[in-house]
């Protein structure tokens, strides 16, 4: 019998919740792990809104974010969803700002069930050693942005950060896909470089590498620890932008097994959160592949 408090309880969730807790419970899942949603300090996060509600003219359609609110209130949301881990993925675009997020990064973690510490590092005298200092307190994941950052992964300030990293064996979140908006420092060339000089990088290529979709699958086929994330990719508002995925990809990309997670670049999304999950499962790969992108392979590497 369901009492007056879980009749309350259930009426004060998420409007979109209701979608995704029944896709999850469909297929028997305990939850969600999610490796790509953002938290950034509220000034930062409001100047990235910003960015994204100009999107129109910088990509050539809008971008109109559906959840807006503090990180506070967005991490519950992720909760009534039943996303049970999820990630912060800050990202530096500027020297001596890199310290600053992680500082932030680390206080949202510890005071938010659930929430993976991550931290971000940039091309500047000191990384190493900023992110040598990170990895040793805790920090569990990286995200790199070269194309806002506007950088190349192969900068030699960073190539002592990337050996601390590859030693270590913490996972980086790489956005190096030229989509939305390709620039200098995008595309799989300077990664496969990166990765020639450091194999042992557990690099996640956000997106799925898109467009680049099948040279950044190759990179996962050829190397232990690259791994790809679903983060948009394979949604209609990413088909509509010139993003499909190639057909002929899809057993190559089924055979990875457990080097896809799941991302859904929340609350950055133009579309409600189970788009991308219901955009998963068409794809026809089957429950077992689902399980593992959504949930399983997200705990294996993560150890939660």
């Amino acid at each position: 019998m369901t009492t007056e408090t879980e009749q309350v309880q259930r009426v004060e969730l998420h409007p979109d919740a209701a979608a995704v807790r029944d896709w999850t419970e469909r297929l028997t899942l305990p939850g969600l792990f999610d490796v790509h949603t953002h938290f950034l300090p509220p000034r930062v996060f409001a100047k990235v809104r910003a960015q994204f509600d100009l999107a129109g003219p910088a990509i050539g359609r809008p971008w109109p974010l559906r959840y807006r609110d503090t990180d506070v209130r967005l991490a519950e949301i992720l909760g009534e969803f039943g996303v049970r881990h999820f990630s912060a993925l800050p990202y530096a675009h500027k020297a001596e700002m890199a310290e600053f997020l992680n500082d932030w990064a680390a206080d949202f973690a510890s005071r938010t069930p659930g929430a993976l510490h991550c931290g971000t590092f940039f091309p500047e005298p000191g990384a190493a050693a900023y992110v040598s200092e990170r990895i040793a307190s805790g920090l569990e994941l990286f995200k790199v942005h070269v194309q806002v950052g506007a950088f190349h992964v192969t900068d030699p300030l960073l190539d002592d950060a990337w050996g601390v990293v590859a030693e270590a064996g913490t996972p980086v979140v790489l956005h190096a896909g030229s989509g939305p908006v390709p620039n200098a420092y995008t595309g799989p060339g300077p990664v496969a470089e990166l990765l020639r000089r450091h194999p042992r990088l557990q690099l996640v290529i956000a997106h799925m590498g898109a467009p680049e979709y099948r040279e950044f699958l190759e990179l996962a086929e050829t190397y232990e620890r690259v791994r790809l994330d679903t983060t948009m990719a394979f949604t209609d508002f990413f088909d509509e932008m010139g993003g499909v995925f190639p057909a002929d990809l899809l057993p190559r990309l089924e055979a990875l097994g457990e080097k896809v997670l799941l991302g859904s670049d929340f609350p950055n999304i133009p579309y409600p959160y189970a788009h991308q999950l219901e955009s998963l499962e068409r794809l026809g790969l089957g429950e077992e592949w689902l399980r593992a992108v959504c949930w399983e392979n997200g705990t294996r590497l993560f150890g939660r």
